[in-house]
């Protein structure tokens, strides 16, 4: 690197030597708003990095230091390139700035980004005229041509030169990174050392105004122009008077002063010269060049001289004889401000300025030490009223919060000391705090209260503070001479010492306090034995262990150690009995607890093997309680308790008993499912064995969604039940016994089939009436209806057939995914379920809703079985005949689409239509795919309406759901008075279907009322009561079931003793005739008394038998054995045993 040195001493040879020639480029006086500034700007061209952001407002960006609060320049509201703007400088090495001063004597700053140095050279503000005058006499040729020639940058002069001639002159190398400031009418020069980038621009600080004008005056003096109108700043602030700092506002007042005593005498010399007439503009508006005196070249504000010869010409108040030849009187005076408006300007300027000087003098006077001193609050309200003013941060006001500052930090520390608040409180180890001061820091501190310029009110009070302190030491020397004092006393003494926040000799004080509170906090552990812990027996010895040697200490710790010791070893023998494997009885665990009665401490595991006891002690209570009570256990009840025993760590005997009863509940539950279920089905057992909750498309789109997923999530997704599912499963758990629940789930029932029939109703009216329905949506895609389609016969609802699975071809009826929800296997397997759930004697929700379910079939089959008998079908099918079945989608293409795998139908057959019943259909024909083909509804009575409906709501496949079908599809022709033969679906041998459905219920519809006469507790038979409302057969509510007591017992509703007896032992289903009478009716009971009359009561056993006992000969009153269950003598003593 070439040092600076010798590039400087080669600069100014080659400028000295006149034979050698070197050029050099210069890119001086670049303008950053056109080219980019070298510093971040907001809204620049350039994207500021994050790193920069923080430079966007900093002081030091050149592109904010003019425009700051402190500089004049922010008062110009012009943007003036070099000054308020900065300038971009690329040198070359040798590339050189002349000697010149800053326009308008202003302050200059310079930014090197990088590159090689920069050299400069600068004079003094105050030797500007003698370097001038050297110049000058150096070069008088130069000047006589152009007299302002040090202004144009053309005159560069060896530093040496002018030092030989007295002119003080100063260098110095401006680095990359480094910032040169020049200060007002102080000549600079200087040269780059290399290749190298700057930044400059102008600022003017309060200092400098008077220097501003003096600049005025010396340019008229050389004719050359303003870069901006100084009297025009002068003006702006004035006029913003209040926002002005207070520095600034004084020297705004002293300048706009002599401004207005200037205009007010030239004003009257261009009156004595003859210029009259004069009016008011507003000369701020033209450009600086049109506003120029035309002989001093002086920008012109306040006024100004023109005359109607010239337009365009206006000279100052100073040249008005070089305007033009012209007489005077035909000038005209324009003026911005008359001398009035000024004054106003002035005084505001003067106001804001006095209201510091005032403010200072009374600083000087509250800082005057003298016998009447000030207090605080008044220093502290001049610093306010400085911080609301915006005064200047002078050495006065520094010396001010200097002062208010010492005297707040020594009013706070006498509060201190007189409170008694100390920063830090002694430590257990002892040690000094560095708080603390001495007795004679306390004197010093008072003397130097005294020798503040304000006053302090603590002062008196500290002096008596020594009084106290001797007082202390005394109390102290009193106790430490006791043998054991109390804690409290001690450390009330101790406390008193912290008022002092004083050094003193503490250390034996805090010894002996830690010796009392340990003792007292070993008494009062010993006191309570609930208190002593182990943990507390061995934290007390650890902190006696640390304590200095006294006899009464000793003492204790070897008591305490003893203790702890036997403890100990109870502890472990507690823990020891409930962690046993295999776990001890109730009868061990209660001996050891009588012995540690006698330990004096408390013990965790104590505590724990107490509650083990008690619980035991509860859950054997609870299990006689469950096994002697009249009602039959819910599986809840039986789970909870199983939970809560596995949970006690205590051998419990009929535990596994009951672990077993609920694994059969479970392995019930689990066989019932796969009776049920489909494989991934999306519906729960309950769900499918109770009435439906979800009538409507949430249902469907779950379904959709868990057919969807099969594959992804191996049937592991769970879905959240719907609403009314999970209040009806509430309500059935919660029921006090089988007849409550059957009465829910009637009411389930009603609700179930209404609400399907406003659905089926809804989708039958929005297919007629499609065409008015542009915005109707169908299938599960909720899209437009569109061939190929079909058409659901339970929901009525339309499907594409491309977006669901479709039946094979031939089926007579098809559900949607919604309506198909299980296997609807035959009653033949359903019914040894039942039987399996009445040996259990558990009561679940599912039981429940299977009994009800195989009630809803039998009533469901009656009732078929009637309209199969009776010539209402007959009718009913000629009418469906007569209306002219229609086909719901009538397609231009073939028949459906046999891809599918799947195929549903009416219990477990399926059904084929003929062409006949096809060909008969002539009803609104439509443009989309053939669909299946639905029974319309009103071609249907409101009774076989809700027998079919309910038929397909069954989860139990039946031959007469198949029956009733083919009566209704079959042609009128076909129908003879013996039955029509229909396919089975195991394509076994055609028979009649009377026949067949007579010689089923035979056996069956026997078997079925005996299992469910013997669920029965409250009613005999559960009816529900329809009524139908017009033609839209709404139905109301079921009646109450019957009550458990009946008169007159008939004999259908009765089983003979032998038979129940067989029914009970055996697993397979039990078949009895219907024929028994009253008299062969026969109670029970051990020593029945055989009443006689019309009047005779029976009450029916809830228990496993479900015998039937006169009221009177087991103790039953007609009122306990309509509210709560009966369990007879034998079915108790099963119960104990299973429980046992």
């Amino acid at each position: 690197m070439v040092p600076t040195e010798l590039v400087e001493k080669e600069f100014w040879r080659l400028v000295s030597t006149i034979e050698e020639d070197v050029t050099v480029e210069y890119g001086a006086d670049i303008a950053s708003k056109e080219f980019g500034s070298g510093f971040p700007v907001r809204g620049g061209r350039f994207r500021v990095k994050q790193e920069d952001e923080e430079y966007l407002d900093c002081g030091w960006n050149l592109n904010n230091m003019p425009v700051m609060e402190a500089s004049v320049l922010a008062h110009i509201t012009a943007d003036i390139c070099g000054m308020k703007l900065p300038w971009l400088y690329v040198g070359m090495c040798f590339s050189s700035f002349c000697w010149h001063i800053e326009d308008h004597w202003s302050y200059s700053i310079n930014y090197l980004h990088w590159g090689e140095p920069k050299t400069w050279y600068g004079a003094p503000g105050y030797a500007a005229e003698q370097l001038e005058e050297v110049m000058k006499k150096l070069a008088p040729e130069l000047f006589i041509a152009q007299p302002d020639l040090l202004h144009q940058l053309v005159t560069i002069m060896n530093p040496n030169t002018l030092m030989a001639h007295g002119v003080p002159i100063y260098r110095t190398n401006q680095c990359a990174g480094e910032f040169v400031i020049t200060f007002p009418r102080a000549y600079h020069s200087g040269f780059n050392q290399g290749f190298n980038f700057a930044e400059a621009v102008n600022f003017c600080t309060v200092d400098w105004l008077p220097l501003g004008r003096q600049c005025v005056e010396h340019y008229r003096s050389l004719n050359r122009y303003c870069v901006f109108s100084h009297d025009e700043m002068i003006c702006k602030m004035a006029s913003k008077a209040a926002d002005l700092d207070v520095v600034l506002a004084s020297s705004v007042q002293k300048d706009l002063a002599f401004m207005i005593d200037e205009e007010k005498n030239l004003r009257e010399a261009v009156r004595q010269m003859g210029v009259v007439e004069s009016e008011k503009i507003d000369l701020e508006i033209l450009a600086d060049d049109e506003r120029q005196c035309v002989k001093c070249k002086t920008t012109c504000f306040t006024s100004a001289v023109y005359c109607a010869c010239s337009p365009g010409t206006l000279v100052c108040l100073h040249h008005v004889d070089a305007l033009c030849s012209c007489p005077t009187y035909k000038y005209k005076l324009g003026y911005r401000y008359t001398l009035d408006d000024l004054y106003p300007m002035m005084n505001a300027v003067k106001l804001r300025a006095e209201s510091y000087d005032n403010w200072a003098s009374e600083v000087i006077d509250a800082l005057k030490t003298t016998a009447s001193k000030k207090g605080l609050s008044c220093l502290r309200k001049l610093v306010e009223e400085s911080e609301l003013k915006k005064f200047p941060d002078n050495d006065l006001l520094r010396h001010l919060q200097a002062v208010v500052q010492d005297a707040e930090k020594c009013a706070a520390l006498a509060q201190q000391l007189l409170n008694g608040k100390r920063h830090t409180r002694f430590r257990w180890g002892g040690g000094k705090s560095q708080n603390q001061i001495t007795v004679a820091e306390l004197r010093s501190f008072v003397k130097q209260l005294q020798s503040l310029p304000c006053s302090i009110g603590q002062t008196p009070q500290l002096k008596d503070l020594l009084s106290r302190v001797e007082e202390f030491q005394a109390r102290s020397q009193k106790l430490l001479g006791a043998e054991m004092p109390r804690a409290s006393e001690l450390q009330q003494l101790l406390d008193s010492s912290f008022q002092f926040d004083l050094e003193l000799p503490l250390g034996s004080l805090r010894e002996r306090l830690e010796q009392a509170r340990w003792l007292e906090e070993q008494q009062q552990a010993c006191q309570i034995p609930g208190t002593l812990t182990i943990e507390v027996m061995r934290r007390l010895i650890d902190l006696g262990v640390g304590l200095a040697p006294h006899t009464t200490v000793e003492k204790a710790m070897a008591k305490l150690q003893e203790l702890l010791t036997l403890s100990e070893h109870w502890d472990d023998i507690c823990k020891g009995l409930l962690k046993a494997r295999p776990r001890r009885d109730l009868d061990t665990l209660t001996a050891a607890l009588r012995e540690v009665e006698n330990v004096p401490a408390y013990l965790p595991s104590v505590e724990s093997l107490k509650d083990a006891v008690q619980r035991a002690q509860e859950w054997l209570q609870k299990v006689e309680t469950l096994q002697t009570g009249p009602r039959v256990p819910v599986l809840d009840t039986l789970v909870e308790l199983v939970s809560h025993g596995r949970a006690i760590p205590v051998h419990l005997g009929p535990l596994p008993r009951l672990e077993a009863l609920v694994g059969e509940v479970h392995a019930w539950t689990e066989c019932a499912t796969s009776t049920f279920l489909t494989p991934n089905s999306p519906y729960t057992l309950l769900e499918v064995l109770c009435p439906r909750c979800d009538v409507g498309s949430s249902s469907l789109k779950r379904k959709m969604r868990k057919i969807k997923d099969q594959s992804a999530l191996a049937g592991k997704k769970k879905y959240p039940k719907p609403d009314g599912l999970l209040e009806l499963e509430k309500a059935l758990t919660e029921s006090k016994d089988t007849a409550t629940a059957m009465a829910t789930l009637g009411e389930a029932r009603l609700r179930e089939m209404e609400a399907l029939h406003n659905m089926r109703v809804s989708n039958e009216n929005r297919m007629l009436l499609r065409e008015e329905q542009t915005d109707w949506k169908v299938c599960v895609c909720q899209g437009a209806p569109m061939a190929p389609m079909i058409q659901c016969e339970l929901c009525r609802a339309c499907f594409h057939t491309g977006c669901i699975t479709t039946p094979k071809h031939g089926s007579i009826v098809w559900l949607c995914p919604q309506c198909h929800r299980s296997k609807k296997p035959p009653l033949e397997k359903i019914l040894p379920l039942l039987a399996s759930l009445q040996r259990l004697r558990v009561r679940l929700p599912e039981g429940d809703a299977l009994r009800y379910l195989i009630e809803r079939t039998v009533s469901w089959q009656h009732r078929s079985q009637h309209m199969l008998s009776s010539g209402d079908l007959k009718l009913a099918q000629e009418r469906v005949g007569s209306s002219q079945l229609y086909n719901r989608w009538q397609a231009t293409t073939g028949p459906l689409s046999d891809t599918c795998n799947v195929s549903q139908s009416v219990g477990a057959t399926s059904f084929s239509l003929s062409h006949e019943w096809d060909n008969r259909t002539t009803y609104v024909q439509s443009p989309f795919s053939p669909g299946r083909n639905c029974i319309p509804l009103n071609s249907l009575s409101a009774e076989l309406d809700e027998l079919l409906m309910e038929a397909q709501l069954l989860q139990v496949s039946l031959p007469e759901v198949h029956e009733l079908y083919h009566s209704l599809v079959a042609q009128p022709s076909t129908l003879t008075p013996e039955r029509s033969t229909i396919p089975t679906g195991s394509g076994r041998e055609k028979t009649p279907c009377k026949q067949q459905g007579t010689e089923w219920n035979t056996t069956r519809s026997e078997v079925v009322s005996c299992l469910l006469k013997k669920e029965r507790s409250e009613c005999t038979d559960k009816k529900l009561k329809r009524r139908h409302d017009g033609a839209e057969g709404r139905m109301k509510k079921a009646s109450a079931p019957r009550k458990k007591r009946v008169k007159s017992l008939p004999s259908k509703d009765l089983c003979s003793r032998d038979q129940c007896l067989e029914m009970r032992d055996s697993d397979s289903l039990c078949s009895f005739t219907s024929e028994s009478e009253d008299d062969n009716a026969v109670c029970p009971a051990d020593e029945c008394m055989e009443p006689e009359g019309d009047e005779v009561d029976w009450v029916q056993c809830d228990g496993s038998c479900n015998r039937w006992f006169h009221q009177v000969c087991v103790g039953v009153s007609a009122e306990t054995a309509e509210k709560e269950d009966y369990v007879c003598a034998h079915c108790n003593e099963g119960i104990e045993a299973t429980l046992k």
